[in-house]
């Protein structure tokens, strides 16, 4: 019987990891089958083929996935034991009374006598999660909460999730103001465009904690850190190259910024009708405004087709299938292609043309994924460790330097132009340069951490 069930598992594409016997008797044996499918839909046609085999009858089905979320993927741990009376009188009343007051008489004691100096919100009103749109913040708690793990595991940065029931941009600027006090940075996240925009500027304004929308920058440190490591490869200047946007969302405007920032000067982005020029209205939408403002120096006036002709990279953030191999021909010898809608590029890797010399996606299965996690766990590690009270541009562009650098200028490749997000050099590097940048530039309330105490950071 064993045999048929593994035949009938191999017959429909899956793969047995493991057999275990759970229950045994008379007439009848109870096995556990972990089975590695393609996906949802995979894994439901080999279950039915399962079922088909005579005399076998599938009692449950469990997926892998949805059990490592049973009953969420982080928690609360107490830092210090409570096992005595003097230890629930320290931690607690009376003595908290007088932390209490320490900090009520030197605000500034908030960040060494609580955990604010290592605590994150992760706040999203669930409007524009991953690639399943606004699906409410109940729905994308999962999301934040992977966030949080994220934050903990590659930066040492405790975060909480807090998703709000509301989409106006008033309330949830008041909600983060009001928790702001016990965080000491606010990461916004999978909020919709263009509200997401007055949200950070706004919160920017009136915290003195750093206010980071990942959704835009964390993708943009990313890409150019890529960018960084692919010009090394195709030996051009970035003041010399032409860059194609395609997508001028919320991601697409921040890339735009910091490549800006690098030293790019001949962006043109490109939405549904055509290139932002100056000539056409854009209405209230204020980014795509900002964008015909300032890129597009020639103001370019065609379709996207037409504006990758000579182009040295183009950088997809719009949608699956956008992009043809034809079009891709027309680009410069030596180009660059970041195709990064996810879960779907705009065009995939083994469909570029022969020009095409460096590619990367958003893709786990592909070499050169941009990832915001190389991003966000360093970045709040180091502008924690200097209590900054922002994060400037130059601090983006000093972790994409640090991202790019852990890769020896030996070791790069076409398919190695963007470290590992498991690579643990990556959250150690960025935040020893955010926090140098930072001080550098005046923004932080304490001096940098020596080496030993960034790794033990790392280590709590």
């Amino acid at each position: 019987m064993l045999g048929k069930i593994t035949s009938a598992i191999g017959a429909a594409g899956g793969s047995a990891q493991g057999v275990d016997v759970v229950q045994t008797s008379k007439g009848e044996m109870v096995r556990d089958f972990t089975v590695n499918t393609a996906g949802h839909e995979h894994a439901i046609e080999v279950v039915d083929a399962i079922k088909a085999v005579e005399n076998v009858k599938v009692r449950s089905v469990s997926d892998q996935t949805f059990l490592l979320h049973v009953g969420g993927k982080i928690e609360m741990r107490s830092r210090v034991a409570v096992t005595t009376r003097d230890d629930m009188s320290k931690a607690y009343t009376p003595g908290v009374g007088r932390v209490c007051m320490a900090i009520h008489d030197d605000p500034e004691a908030v960040w060494a006598l609580t955990g604010k100096g290592h605590t994150v919100a992760v706040v999203s009103d669930g409007s524009a999660v991953l690639g399943l749109g606004d699906i409410g913040p109940a729905a994308s708690l999962p999301v934040m909460e992977g966030k949080a793990l994220l934050f903990k595991e590659f930066g040492g940065v405790d975060a909480w999730p807090i998703v709000l029931d509301t989409n106006d941009t008033e309330e949830i600027i008041a909600i983060v103001k009001a928790l702001a006090p016990g965080f000491g940075g606010i990461n916004l996240e999978d909020i919709s465009a263009p509200r997401c925009f007055e949200i950070e500027d706004r919160l920017r304004a009136e915290l003195d904690i750093p206010v980071f929308h990942d959704d835009q920058h964390g993708t943009a440190v990313v890409v150019l850190a890529g960018l960084i490591n692919a010009l090394k490869i195709v030996d051009k200047r970035p003041e010399n190259l032409k860059i194609v946007v395609a997508g001028v969302g919320a991601a697409g405007t921040a890339c735009t910024k910091i490549l800006q920032s690098y030293g790019v000067q001949n962006i043109i982005g490109f939405d549904r009708q055509g290139a932002l020029d100056r000539g056409r209205d854009y209405g209230d939408n204020t980014m795509k405004q900002w964008f015909a403002d300032n890129t597009n120096n020639d103001n370019f006036t065609g379709t996207l087709a037409e504006g990758l002709v000579g182009a040295d990279m183009m950088l997809g953030l719009a949608g699956p299938g956008l992009i043809t191999r034809e079009q891709l021909e027309k680009m410069s010898s030596d180009a660059i292609v970041f195709a990064l809608s996810n879960p779907d590029p705009e065009i995939w890797p083994e469909e570029v043309s022969e020009n095409v010399r460096v590619m990367a996606t958003g893709r786990t299965d592909y070499p050169n994924q941009v990832n915001n996690s190389l991003c966000f766990p360093g970045l709040f590690r180091g502008v924690l460790d200097v209590r900054a009270s922002r994060i400037n541009d130059e601090m983006k562009v000093a972790a994409a330097v640090a991202i790019a650098g852990v890769i020896p200028d030996s070791h790069i490749s076409e398919d190695f132009i963007i470290p590992s997000v498991f690579d643990k050099n990556v959250a150690k590097r960025v935040a020893r340069g955010v926090a140098r940048v930072a001080q550098e530039t005046g923004v932080a309330r304490r001096r940098q951490r020596r080496g030993d105490e960034i790794y033990a950071a790392f280590k709590s």
